[in-house]
């Protein structure tokens, strides 16, 4: 599941041509989405399968426990499921999904706040997770290697993957305002933050022959 939505180091052969030749998640993810409306169940359960992780992270990117943060999972599918024949471009409901979560787990991390009795158990709602749920949520061994090298990674790359890595056309605008990161920088970041993961990762023979 999480090789339809991570980004897989290069291999020779017939893996270039194989991860060249695949569609972007967003482009799965629109056609699952079709097959929904159109009547397939299936359809749903991809899409629920494929954007899950990315949703869950994304909401503990912004320092939900995990149950708040399955709580933010399942408002978002609520609300696609209810909202669906308002989409009217099925290429959207990747980003349209992302942005949900994003907004679901602002909310959810600024209630947290008011409620919390001591300043330290919320100081930044952005703070990114420990690694261990993440395991747990995403058994597989490259998932697992996965996020294990993503937690690895300065606080500012972990951040900022967990909100926007998986998105393939994201809101810098939006993110710039909720991580507090000025706009020009969050390309290169995360273009430099994706090369130290790929690194990680090739060494990894765990994420090699998953």
């Amino acid at each position: 599941m999480a090789s339809t939505t991570s980004p897989r180091p290069a291999t020779p052969g017939r893996g270039d041509r194989a991860a060249a030749e695949a569609p972007p998640a967003w482009e799965l993810a629109a056609r699952d989405f079709s097959d929904w409306r159109a009547g397939d169940p299936a359809g749903l359960r991809r899409l629920v399968e494929a954007l899950t992780p990315v949703l869950w992270h994304t909401a503990r990117a912004y320092g939900l426990n995990r149950e708040a943060a399955d709580d933010v999972v399942q408002a978002t599918w609520l609300a696609l499921v209810r909202g669906a024949d308002s989409l009217r471009d099925p290429q959207a409901v990747w980003r349209w999904a992302t942005v949900t979560a994003r907004r679901e787990a602002w909310r959810a991390a600024r209630r947290d706040r008011r409620e919390a009795t001591t300043d330290d158990q919320h100081l930044d709602a952005a703070a990114p997770p420990s690694a261990g749920p993440e395991n747990a949520v995403l058994a597989d061994a490259s998932a697992a290697a996965l996020w294990r090298h993503v937690a690895g990674l300065t606080a500012r790359c972990r951040r900022l993957l967990r909100v926007i890595a998986f998105d393939d056309r994201p809101d810098y605008a939006s993110i710039s305002a909720e991580l507090g990161m000025p706009v020009g920088s969050i390309g290169p970041t995360r273009g430099r933050c994706l090369e130290k993961l790929r690194h990680l990762l090739a060494d990894d023979p765990q994420w090699r022959v998953s």
